[in-house]
């Protein structure tokens, strides 16, 4: 199973799953990261976390705690 955490900057993945329950599973819904999301990695901190991504035509700062629940294609 491959998560929005095994990819690299600059590149691309399409949301395929989210695994998770409650709260954190809404709370990563209500950030726009739903099914058939495609997702762009642009940077990652010099620690490796968080991540900045682009989707939906705009940016966002994730940690990897819950990029790890994003099943990608």
């Amino acid at each position: 199973m491959k998560t929005l955490k095994d990819l690299k900057v600059g590149q691309r993945g399409t949301v395929a799953k989210l695994h998770g329950e409650g709260a954190v599973k809404r709370r990563i819904m209500d950030m726009g990261i739903t099914k058939g999301t495609e997702i762009y990695v642009r940077k990652v901190a010099p620690f490796g976390d968080p991540m900045e991504l682009n989707l939906r035509g705009y940016e966002l700062s994730l940690r990897k705690a819950d990029a790890e629940i994003i099943e990608m294609v």
